[in-house]
């Protein structure tokens, strides 16, 4: 049998308790939501590909070669106003299958020559791989003309 003492002490030591575990923050027991998982790399076969093939839209302003202008890119099947389609899609491939996404800016805190590659300016938009493309592209300094150079022949040539 419990003695009113005993069960004093315990229904003060159950109080105490419930008041300690009604103190803690709620972000302790709080639930965080969904993990977003990071897509898959470009190329993998985890990623899917829209139905009907791509279309992107390429602009391109200042170039200097005289390939100033707007065309439209369809890959699978190749296809467009784009002055080679399918060279521009066997490139934008050749960087999915290396893992890579074609259309990924500059990273924050990269270390670029300060050279300067001309006036030229271009914008792609569109779908490629299911994903939405919005990228801009300049020649403002070594990383720029690099990331421009590496997307050809999806963008053109570029004159000093």
């Amino acid at each position: 049998m419990f003695s009113p003492r005993l069960a004093s002490r315990l229904l003060v030591t159950a109080a105490a308790s419930v008041a300690a575990l009604a103190a803690l923050p709620v972000a302790a027991h709080a639930d965080t939501g969904p993990i977003r998982m990071p897509p898959p790399p470009f190329g993998s076969p985890d990623m899917p590909v829209a139905p009907g093939g791509d279309h992107l839209t390429v602009t391109v302003v200042d170039s200097g070669t005289g390939n100033d202008g707007t065309s439209e890119l369809e890959c699978g099947p190749d296809g467009g106003t784009h002055a080679d389609p399918a060279a521009a899609c066997a490139r934008l491939d050749e960087l999915a299958g290396d893992g890579q996404d074609p259309f990924a800016p500059v990273p924050d805190g990269a270390f670029c020559t300060m050279q300067y590659g001309g006036n030229a300016t271009a914008h792609i938009t569109g779908t490629w791989h299911a994903r939405a493309v919005d990228a801009s592209y300049s020649l403002a300094n070594g990383c720029e003309i690099s990331r421009w150079n590496a997307l050809r022949p999806v963008l053109p040539a570029t004159a000093p």
